[in-house]
């Protein structure tokens, strides 16, 4: 009756995942894909971010070698932009490969072009009409650039893996996640970095104190941090240098401008409206706990449907959506307890409830803190500081979040959110013997409150 029992519109890390265990049922399947195989964390988000961060990061560690007794000689060291760029593109030119692979093993047939819906069976993809059983929506997000005069002049994340020169100077806009690593990243390859952010706290969905204290370290480095201000402009110069002024007056010349004030679903022109499939007003598409949206052969998962937007979120989704609708074994998700990392510099990452949230959700809470010079740094000269923090439920002793400032804090942290998912108390981890030296072991040794 239809050519295909699922066609997934979008090849990004839940379609993939989605379509090849759905295939892996016996069902026949399609997936239509306009730009790059492997979606966002691929080819323009996490892998090649993290990338350029080890690259970056390199800048310190040559720094602080000389406490170590290394002669590290400034004269003698050189950065050189397209080497670390190029290196990066083959290395997701190599991942796409895989993904290409994946797919032809599973026998998911890959149709290269933009699709749209014509009904709630039937997919059109550059003139060509498929039809199919399911149809599931797994696009993504794409950046948003506020209107500002001289919109033309700025850059997005997306942009900034491919800038053919490295800029002397960079102006970036944002206060989130993305905007803050790649101050970071920026700052560490030797550019000169401003930070502008209209809010008074960077990073404002997590863990208030680790804001502010990366803030404070990223100040010292020698960021430059513009808070509770505005881009108004932005016009080109002679050199094709930009010219960026802010509504305090200030202006600086940069050689780029990058913005990261958000990313919101690529939903629009796909033709949901027409076949009445709800939507949030910024794109979401509105499911249940089984992906459906409003329209029974209509289903969406990642980071369209409003759950957290991480690369394993959506793995989990593609393969919980394939156990409901193909293994008939339902199965929901929990968002509870998800760990998530920034990589900054210093590395944040966290799991469970930010002080903040717990406070409003239990009548009882403890905190303990704990904030010290890393060991390696007691003889680089850094004056990087780690942080951590617990935050507990004193009725019951169970530890409600858990928070990092510090080098490795993404490694370190996802162990703990295995205990976190088992219900660990503080007295459990009051109990667990420590790895000793290692900035872990405080997590387990922090006995005294510090409010």
């Amino acid at each position: 009756m239809f050519d295909f029992d699922l066609f997934v519109i979008g090849a990004g890390s839940g379609g993939v995942r989605a379509s090849r265990m759905a295939a892996a049922t016996g069902a026949k399947v399609a997936v239509a894909e306009s730009r790059f195989l492997g979606g966002t964390c691929v080819n323009i988000g996490c892998v090649p971010k993290k990338l350029f961060y080890y690259g970056s990061h390199y800048s310190h560690d040559f720094k602080d070698s000389k406490g170590y007794g290394w002669d590290v000689d400034s004269n003698g060291i050189s950065f050189d932009w397209p080497t670390l760029r190029d290196n990066k593109t083959n290395e997701v030119k190599r991942l796409n490969g895989i993904y290409q692979s994946l797919l032809d093993s599973a026998g998911v047939e890959l149709i290269h072009g933009r699709a749209t819906l014509l009904d709630m069976h039937t997919v059109e993809v550059d003139g060509n009409k498929f039809t199919a059983n399911k149809i599931l929506i797994a696009t993504g997000c794409g950046p948003v650039t506020p209107d500002v005069l001289g919109k033309e002049f700025i850059i997005s994340s997306d942009d900034v893996f491919y800038l053919q020169n490295l800029p002397e100077t960079i102006v970036i806009v944002g206060g989130g996640y993305i905007a803050v690593e790649f101050a970071g990243i920026f700052h560490g390859l030797g550019v000169e970095t401003h930070l502008i952010y209209r809010g008074t706290n960077i990073l404002k969905v997590f863990d208030l104190a680790l804001g502010e204290k990366l803030l404070e370290q990223m100040k010292n480095s020698g960021i430059h941090v513009h808070l509770e201000t505005n881009v108004v402009s932005v016009a080109e110069q002679q050199g094709g240098q930009r010219l960026v002024e802010m509504d305090n007056g200030i202006k600086i010349i940069a050689g780029q401008l990058m913005y990261a004030t958000g990313r919101d679903p690529l939903t629009r022109d796909l033709g949901l409206e027409d076949l009445g499939v709800e939507l949030r007003p910024n794109g979401e598409i509105v499911v249940d706990e089984y992906f459906k949206s409003s329209v029974d052969s209509i289903y969406a998962l990642g980071d369209i449907i409003g759950t957290p937007a991480l690369t394993p979120i959506a793995l989990a989704q593609g393969m919980a959506f394939v156990d409901t609708h193909f293994k008939k074994k339902p199965r929901v998700l929990d968002y509870a307890n998800i760990a998530t990392a920034v990589f900054s510099q210093p590395n944040i990452a966290t799991v469970g409830l930010s002080e903040e949230l717990a406070k409003h959700r239990y009548p009882k809470i403890a905190i303990f803190e704990s904030e010290f010079k890393h060991l390696r740094h007691t003889l680089s000269g850094s004056d990087e500081r780690t942080y951590m923090k617990l935050v507990v439920d004193e009725t019951s002793d169970k530890v409600l979040g858990i928070h990092m400032l510090g080098a490795e804090a993404g490694e370190i942290i996802q162990g703990l959110a295995a205990a976190m998912k088992a219900g660990i108390t503080k007295e459990q981890l009051d109990s667990t013997i420590g790895i000793h030296p290692t900035a872990a072991e405080e997590f387990v040794t922090m006995r005294e409150k510090a409010r």
